[in-house]
């Protein structure tokens, strides 16, 4: 069969296709090559720039026609460098060629065994992988989490004055609002995003098993490390890692990992909390012509965009998990297993983003049911016992808590009615009375904390 969204075997490429494809650029075996060429052609330029003997000549009014190789990366050129792999049997080495067979078409035949000098390949697979992963991170993966915080914001401040049952232990608790509970989840983001943002992009740079054997044996007098902290830290805009073997230790990758999972947890807890805000009746849902939420119950509209987020972010934290805790680990200087496994780090973040843009389409679907939230509040009178209690307290009255209790453990139901009579059996001042029947589950939220 051919490969089509109908028969690829990856929800990823085949029914997400659509909702993943702006990673594409940054993932796929398309786009890992063209960040091999990337390295390549920017390591090239920083040896001509670093003055080495033999380059001195190059002529440096070809660096705009070198980059645009790369600016102008076409997948005809990424199949000319797999075909050439057919060959080669080394994915590495086909980039290497192809960019020697562009460089004789630019007239640079003098120059072409500095492509690729006294590298190895993990100097270009630990620096290409890095970079595409932060360009990734920066300009698809930030954006469309802000997205989703600009919603929480929005709906926070549209909810700050609604009144709502706080559940804990799934019992009925001290009244909050719902702006509040929506600023919950934006603020956890938020915290943990900051977090993320000061992981650095760590990439090895140093030759086969990480001394730069290759670089110090044919030019001894160069100081390497500071040519690979140069071209790592500030042409390419990563972290050089200085003391590796011949593959980055990965470190700092996990802990992006990490991070990315956590900020995704976070958003599971908010896909639930939705869902059962939605299973209470607090929210019902936009309704789409067309569109059918049973086979069987016509009445049904279901909650399936926090259901499908749910779903994905756990495929996505499965992953980022396995990935975190592998590819710190290594056997002696180097094992294959990180290559294999490097190649699967677009699959938790396409996943990240299908769960992303249903939490955001479950939260554009929300209409506010305020008949709900009232008539929860009204059922349970029981929730002001810790306010009169703590004025009780404040007062010095004898055993407040012993008190209230009595009254809200009954097998009967506590009402406006039963709470207002209670305070009159109570032994204090008519104004202390007053002051009691003024709580009610509506105004009892404590503190407006959504400014």
């Amino acid at each position: 069969m051919e490969l089509s969204s109908l028969t690829a075997i990856s929800p990823i490429d085949g029914r997400y296709q659509r909702k993943t494809n702006e990673l594409q650029p940054y993932f796929s075996e398309f786009g890992l090559i063209k960040y091999r060429v990337i390295v390549e052609v920017e390591y090239l330029i920083a040896l001509v720039e670093a003055g080495i003997e033999p380059l001195q000549p190059f002529p440096k009014d070809k660096f705009t026609e070198l980059r645009a190789i790369c600016t102008n990366f076409s997948e005809e050129d990424a199949l000319w460098i797999k075909n050439t792999e057919k060959t080669t049997n080394h994915d590495v080495k086909a980039v290497e060629y192809f960019l020697k067979e562009k460089m004789q078409q630019l007239g640079l035949e003098a120059y072409l065994e500095f492509v690729h000098f006294g590298l190895t390949s993990q100097d270009i697979n630990n620096t290409a992988v890095p970079l595409s992963l932060k360009d990734a991170v920066n300009e698809q993966y930030l954006p469309l989490l802000q997205q989703l915080l600009n919603k929480l914001n929005a709906l926070k401040n549209e909810w700050k004055d609604i009144p709502m049952l706080a559940r804990t232990h799934g019992q009925p608790a001290s009244p909050t609002r719902l702006g509040k509970e929506i600023q919950v989840f934006e603020e956890r983001i938020e915290r943990q995003l900051d977090l993320l943002k000061q992981i650095p992009y760590s990439a090895k740079f140093g030759g086969a098993t990480g001394n730069f054997n290759a670089h110090h044996v044919a030019f001894p007098h160069h100081d390497w490390v500071a040519f690979g902290n140069d071209f790592v830290n500030n042409k390419l805009g990563l972290n050089r890692s200085q003391t590796t073997t011949q593959i980055e230790h990965y470190d700092n990758i996990a802990a992006l990992f990490d991070g990315l999972k956590r900020i995704n947890t976070i958003i599971l807890d908010l896909d639930r909390d939705m869902w059962t805000y939605i299973s209470q009746d607090y929210f019902k849902q936009k309704l789409k012509e067309g569109e059918i939420g049973s086979s069987a119950m016509p009445h049904k509209v279901n909650p399936i965009d926090f259901e499908n987020s749910e779903g994905n972010i756990g495929i996505a934290n499965a992953l980022f998990e396995h990935l975190s805790i592998k590819l710190p680990v290594s056997r002696l200087q180097r094992d294959l297993t990180d290559s294999t496994v490097l190649r699967t780090i677009g699959m938790p973040f396409a996943h990240t983003f299908i769960a992303f843009k249903a939490t955001l389409t479950g939260l554009e679907k929300l209409l506010l049911n305020e008949q709900a939230f009232h008539d929860d509040l009204e059922d349970n009178w029981a929730v002001v016992a810790e306010a009169i209690q703590t004025i009780l307290r404040r007062e010095g009255f004898e055993k407040p808590y012993e008190a209230l209790k009595g009254l809200t453990r009954k097998n009967e139901r506590v009402t406006k009615e039963t709470v207002h009579s209670f305070v009159d059996t109570l032994i204090i001042s008519e104004a202390l009375k007053e002051e009691l029947k003024r709580i009610s589950p509506h105004n009892y939220t404590g503190i407006q904390l959504v400014k």
